[in-house]
């Protein structure tokens, strides 16, 4: 059994270690680090918890860990890269859930009473956190839908959407008032599990009308729910260090949904409203002249080796056909015959922030030549060449030419300005936001048809 004061001491240290964790995760030289800082502080956390709250069976808590921690192995062994961001979107929900119950559990609990303003404090912590807590779960219960493909990636437009939302925000501050004002547990039960059922319909509802493109939006946008449903939870328990985790992960949560929103051009309460393809049509706008000109293996290596300066940039479609190691290589042999390669990242590739970092970081990719948008995009006028791997939404000059294009605004890489662009593709499908790609019919783009991974791997071969 710990002390009071032992038990603080060892939390402040665990939220030191969450705080270092966070900054590692921000660089990706220190990424490595950061997650050891994270696994480290939460498990000094589980720790200090059991030994300073004794639970009635340790072996009942151990058993349910066992089975956790297992789940949770299994699924890191077995989860593809190109799966993380409905991997993230399901972890998002657990939480959520998780917040639901315990506020059900410290309702409900036996030995807990409350007076006066006490009463009023702890029922708010609770109603607030069910709230929270049941928004994430079917929020990313949906979100995790859209990404895995079981549910459409169009935007669900209801007819009267907004005054739907309107409503049932108005009904929970109704019930939040009735839920506080309860003499008893019978009389407050209620109006707390028609809220539940009420936040359940939001939380699916809103993702549900937000549009595939704004993905990256809606994952930061969950983590940050998750991490204030966290908080919550660890008001209605009383436990300072659940405070502090989920404050920390709620608003690092929030700052990375506003520089997702200001990477797409997008305001983050247009993202909660609607998404991309609300108003415009898929592949709205003037329709794209010309034709587009397929290449060759042997006419791509041919631009390589004839060029003094290559970027790269990689798509989701790279990480669908598993190309990250082949690309690595290619990079290798490029470098071999000493011309300059460099990768280009879209803030929003993939579909979770710093999804194709991730990849290339496991393909071994140095850092050095891995480049934010922001960084490369003065360069791709001096580029001989271009190579654009299962990328479409993020390098689409529609976002700068047509005013009425739903991704109008959008800051995007401007692969289209250096001499020549080859683009890795299946076919000439639209990306996730639903809108053709102009890029693939400029005099300078050249289309290699087929698989990623195949195709890179016979560039490889050739060089």
């Amino acid at each position: 059994m710990m002390t009071q004061g032992l038990t603080s001491a060892v939390y402040i240290a665990a939220s030191i270690l969450f705080i270092l964790s966070l900054g590692g995760l921000s660089h990706q030289e220190s990424a490595r680090r950061g997650n050891l800082f994270g696994m480290a502080g939460m498990a000094i956390a589980i720790g200090a918890t059991l030994l300073a709250f004794t639970p009635s069976s340790y072996g009942l808590v151990l058993g349910v860990m066992a089975v956790g921690g297992a789940a949770g192995s299994t699924l890191a062994v077995r989860v593809e890269m190109t799966a993380m961001p409905q991997l993230v979107a399901i972890l998002h929900s657990f939480v959520g859930l998780a917040a639901v119950l315990v506020g059900f559990g410290s309702l409900l609990e036996p030995g807990a009473h409350f007076t006066a303003a006490e009463k009023v404090v702890h029922d708010i912590e609770i109603f607030l956190g069910v709230l929270i807590g049941a928004v994430t779960f079917t929020g990313s219960v949906a979100a995790f839908g859209k990404l895995q493909g079981i549910l459409h990636s169009r935007p669900l437009m209801l007819s009267g959407r907004h005054l739907i939302n309107l409503g049932i925000g108005v009904a929970c501050i109704w019930l939040g008032i009735l839920f506080v004002g309860a003499d008893s547990i019978d009389a407050g039960i209620w109006p707390l599990l028609i809220m539940t059922g009420l936040a359940f319909i939001f939380g699916l509802h809103m993702v549900l009308a937000i549009g595939g493109a704004d993905m990256p939006v809606v994952i930061s946008m969950l983590n940050s729910y998750s991490g204030w449903a966290a908080a919550a939870t660890g008001f209605m328990l009383a436990n300072d260090l659940l405070i502090v985790t989920g404050a920390l992960v709620g608003s690092s949560g929030a700052i990375l949904s506003y520089i997702m929103c200001r990477a797409m051009n997008r305001r983050f309460l247009a993202v909660i409203l609607g998404g991309f393809g609300g108003e415009a049509s898929a592949g709205s706008g003037p329709e794209i002249e010309g034709e587009a000109v397929a290449a060759s293996t042997e006419e791509t290596v041919q631009l390589l080796t004839s060029s003094k300066s290559v970027v790269i940039v990689p798509g989701y479609g790279m990480a669908v056909a598993h190309a990250q190691h082949p690309v690595s290589e290619l990079v290798k042999a490029l470098k071999d015959r000493g011309i300059e390669t460099r990768f280009a990242i879209h803030p929003v590739a993939g579909r979770m922030p710093g999804h194709m970092n991730v990849l290339l970081a496991e393909a071994r990719v140095p850092y050095d030549i891995v480049l934010e948008m922001d960084e490369i995009n003065a360069d791709f006028p001096d580029t001989d060449v271009v190579l654009v791997i299962g990328a479409n939404d993020i390098v689409n000059p529609a976002a700068q030419e047509v005013p009425d294009s739903p991704i109008a605004g959008m800051p995007v890489l401007e692969v289209w300005k250096a001499k020549t662009t080859i683009v890795l593709k299946r076919s000439m499908a639209t990306g996730y936001a639903g809108v053709d790609n102009p890029l693939f019919y400029r005099e300078n783009t050249r289309m290699l048809f087929g698989d990623a991974k195949e195709s890179i791997s016979a560039v490889l071969a050739g060089l």
